[in-house]
């Protein structure tokens, strides 16, 4: 890859000249002169200043997602030359996916003693910067993207449901969201893909966590599922997450509990789809 592009690239994960040459091992002038460069080469101004905080100019993100695909279709001219494939996916998935979606097609995939793999699961943000970094080939998540930055397709609409003890009351019920406020609300921590979802659901529809009697904030899984199943309180989750739980029942509220997407995410112009489409059909 061009260095000079290296070099840009660089510089927009840092933001930051110095600490753009320090990563690079070269001195601030010289990437100083490399942006330069590449600027009079495009006959334009990637960056600004405004005060002391650098900015990317309409044409810095031109060029960043140009950048970031040559960035990746470089490695796999790397691996042509050499006559190999990737045989290492490296996947990111936010955490309903990472831990409870992809398993099966995990499993399939390692049955071929030649393939390898790399999962990462994180919050959307970060897997996002790691696409950016060229750390991912692809990633499937829950969350909000750029759908002009990044390629996607649509993996499935996932249930979204209202979870209760076995032996609640709301059990297999459709009930109105004024009925569950006596109820202890249990949602993940701020910044969790579910929670988001059911706080925008639940301020489009009038209401707010506060609005709830009790509310408990448990970032596991596996402990929201117990504190249900033992009739402490209710919650909202990707059915996925629950599909298999004998103690736990389901209900459902107009305009809560509406299903999702899940999108397979990678870098524009790149052969990444091809491999998230092997690697998927085998789930």
């Amino acid at each position: 890859m061009d260095s000079k592009l290296h070099t840009f690239l660089v510089l927009c994960q840092t933001m930051n000249y110095r600490l753009a040459a320090e990563r690079l091992h070269l001195s601030q002038p010289a990437v100083t002169k490399q942006i330069q460069s590449l600027e009079q080469a495009l006959q334009t101004k990637l960056f600004h200043y405004d005060g002391h905080m650098l900015h990317k100019t309409e044409e810095c993100l031109l060029l960043e997602r140009y950048a970031i695909s040559q960035q990746y279709q470089f490695e796999e001219l790397q691996l042509a030359i050499k006559d190999k494939r990737r045989l290492k996916l490296r996947i990111g998935a936010t955490k309903t996916i990472g831990d409870y979606v992809l398993i099966d097609a995990i499993k399939d995939y390692l049955r071929d003693p030649c393939h390898e793999l790399s999962l990462v699961v994180d919050n959307t943000k970060h897997l996002l910067q790691m696409l950016d970094e060229n750390q991912l080939d692809f990633a499937v998540i829950e969350g909000n993207f750029s759908k002009t930055k990044y390629d996607s397709y649509l993996l499935r609409m996932e249930p979204f449901v209202g979870i209760c003890a076995k032996d609640s009351h709301l059990c297999g019920k459709s009930v109105s969201i004024e009925e569950l406020l006596k109820q202890t609300i249990i949602v993940r921590e701020e910044g969790s893909g579910t929670r988001r979802i059911f706080e925008e659901r639940l301020t489009a529809s009038g209401y707010e966590l506060s609005d709830f009697s009790r509310e408990v904030c448990i970032s596991s899984f596996v402990s929201i599922k117990a504190l249900v199943a033992g009739g402490i309180g209710i919650s909202f989750l990707y059915h996925s997450v629950v599909a298999h739980e004998d103690d736990i029942g389901s209900f459902t509220v107009e305009g809560i509990t509406e299903p999702h997407p899940f999108h397979v995410v990678y870098t524009r112009n790149t052969s990444a789809r091809n491999y998230a489409e092997q690697f998927l059909k085998f789930g």
